[in-house]
């Protein structure tokens, strides 16, 4: 029995954690007794530390159809993120344009606008009313002094999957390195690397069941790229700091347990809770695209009540959810992605997002929770 269980909670927060796997945390205790060492050491346990780490790299090479080479271990997405742009920025340095968008995560917001700071120029494509971003503008923004293109795999707030295999043609076609912030989409949705066309990839092993800490960034042999941190010389001197031999391991191994999950049951659910919250309240609207949508993400607005409100009621009754970003949590401004596909921001924003053990019989419970609430909002 996992631990959502053992409280009786109902969590559809997997986009901001997803917990742990019995046999992943099977595997950290002994992993953690057995790969102590530093990966650096020439002794016994730093081999044993070594060994854990590149068998972690090969596993997630094959999964995601990467070459070993091409994987480095980070701390998390965040990390990840903040690599791709401000290494490739710093591999340019004759090129001071980028090319990102107005939903991106604040991992890649962030380090944009402090490079606009600094005297790069950014051009921040805006979505469509679902939150999709198309091939042609991408093409329409490039300019001869463009040196990278950031565009997310899958939102993390209303789970819209991006055309990133068309926007990967446009950028190869022009030479221009593109990264994509697959921190939502790794274990949720096929990433193949071999047909992707894409220079740099991140993604975070807390999504899918592996412990906080532990990331990746994928980099295309070849590409251009300067190091994010310096010192020991790790990770081929690309991403220097002792590895996290235990981390890297239970990452592969959480998502290779997660692929294994049944996404079209949970998309059927989904679509089933949709439906029918849309039948009952018909001035609660989806936000983000019903056909290019990760398979667990519901997104709603839902106006006449506040979020803080509605989601201290739903923890009241024993239900996880939240408005957005967990990296927003708390803060007063409107959803910059409602803000940006012309949604409602004075509406209250719900996501749910579940995981492979949310049940059919949790879900009625939460849409029958939500119904005294909006009912008695109405009233």
């Amino acid at each position: 029995m996992n631990e959502k269980k053992e409280n009786n909670m109902i969590y559809l927060d997997h986009a901001a954690t997803s917990p742990m796997p019995r046999r992943v945390l099977e595997a950290q205790q002994a992993l953690s007794e057995e790969v102590w060492g530093n990966p650096g050491g020439i002794y016994q346990a730093g081999r044993r530390a070594r060994r854990a780490l590149d068998e972690a790299r090969e596993k997630l090479a094959r999964i995601l159809g990467a070459q070993p080479g091409e994987i480095y271990f980070t701390s998390g997405g965040t990390e990840s993120d903040n690599w791709a742009i401000m290494g490739t920025a710093q591999a340019f340095p004759e090129r001071r344009h980028i090319i990102t968008t107005q939903i991106e995560h604040h991992a890649v917001i962030n380090p944009c606008r402090w490079l606009e700071s600094q005297g790069w120029q950014v051009t921040w494509l805006k979505p469509d009313r679902e939150g999709i971003i198309s091939p042609e503008q991408v093409r329409e923004a490039i300019r001869l002094d463009t040196c990278l293109i950031s565009i997310q795999m899958a939102n993390n707030e209303i789970g819209t999957i991006e055309p990133i295999e068309a926007i990967g043609q446009i950028a190869r076609e022009n030479a221009i390195p593109l990264h994509t912030d697959a921190v939502q989409a790794v274990g949720q949705i096929p990433v193949n690397l071999a047909a992707l066309q894409v220079d740099m990839l991140s993604f975070s092993g807390h999504k899918f069941g592996a412990p906080k800490g532990i990331g990746a960034l994928y980099l295309r042999s070849g590409t251009r790229i300067e190091p994010f941190e310096r010192g020991g010389g790790q990770e081929k001197g690309m991403r220097s700091g002792t590895e996290n031999a235990v981390g890297a391991s239970l990452m592969a191994l959480a998502l290779e347990e997660y692929r294994k999950g049944d996404f079209e049951v949970m998309r059927q659910r989904r679509d089933r809770f949709i439906t029918a919250l849309r039948e009952a309240f018909p001035d609660v609207s989806i936000n983000g695209s019903l056909l290019h949508r990760l398979p667990g993400n519901m997104h709603f607005s839902i106006p006449g009540i506040h979020a803080d409100s509605l989601l201290m009621q739903l923890d009241l009754a024993g239900i996880a959810a939240s408005a957005g970003s967990a990296c927003t949590a708390g803060s007063l401004e409107p959803s910059h992605v409602i803000a940006a596909i012309g949604g409602d921001t004075e509406a209250a924003s719900l996501r749910l997002t579940l995981g492979h053990e949310t049940t059919e019989d949790e879900l009625a419970e939460v849409f029958q929770c939500l119904k005294r609430i909006l009912e008695k909002r109405k009233g």
